[in-house]
């Protein structure tokens, strides 16, 4: 089994690498045929601007360019995505946001073209969502943003594409190794919880 591990954080020293690390870990401690590749979209300088030329993409006027195949290709590749992000403002980052606006294409993600009725394309891809928190556990629980994260994430983008969403953790960076330890018994879950690409 294969996971795809998104980050999206500037800093290699961050706790949301060395989660993202310790995942990888745990995919492979379960069982030595896992695999794990970590898709730094900051290293990696993906673009996240959604321009004139996406929107033509969305409408299928053109082709996917290059970048976006690339993409989607190693998202085909995947057993699991794995999505390992701090929380900015109650949501993703802006990279990772963009990321998916750009990635999740219609025609790929989904389709929508054929008038009367939505197409989900990702019903065999599951996801596991692990988000940093910075405010502690308090603000969320008072304001309820995560069920309002969970709400717009959870359901507004992998439902509407019909990937499950297996795995809705949020970390509190306030004890880390906490953090670090969730991290590697994810990894180690990850596909205990899954299912095989049909």
């Amino acid at each position: 089994m294969h996971a795809l591990i998104v980050i999206a954080h500037p800093s290699t020293k961050s706790l949301t690498h060395n989660i993202a690390l310790r995942i990888a870990r745990g995919i492979s401690t379960a069982d030595k045929n896992n695999t794990s590749e970590i898709a730094d979209l900051a290293a990696e300088k993906f673009d996240p601007c959604f321009t004139a030329q996406d929107i033509s993409i969305l409408n299928r006027e053109i082709d996917p360019t290059p970048d976006i195949t690339a993409e989607q290709e190693r998202i085909n590749r995947a057993d699991a995505l794995v999505l390992v992000y701090p929380v900015y403002w109650w949501s993703f980052p802006a990279l990772l946001k963009g990321w998916i606006d750009r990635v999740f294409t219609n025609g790929w993600a989904y389709d929508d073209t054929s008038g009367d009725r939505l197409i989900k394309k990702m019903q065999h891809l599951p996801v596991h969502i692990i988000s940093i928190a910075g405010a502690g556990v308090s603000t969320y629980a008072k304001h309820g943003y995560y069920g309002a994260m969970k709400t717009q994430i959870n359901h507004g983008i992998f439902d509407y594409c019909g990937a499950p969403v297996l795995t809705s953790e949020l970390l509190f960076q306030s004890d880390p190794d906490a953090c670090l330890k969730s991290g590697e018994v994810i990894g180690q879950k990850l596909f205990a919880s899954s299912f095989s690409k049909n």
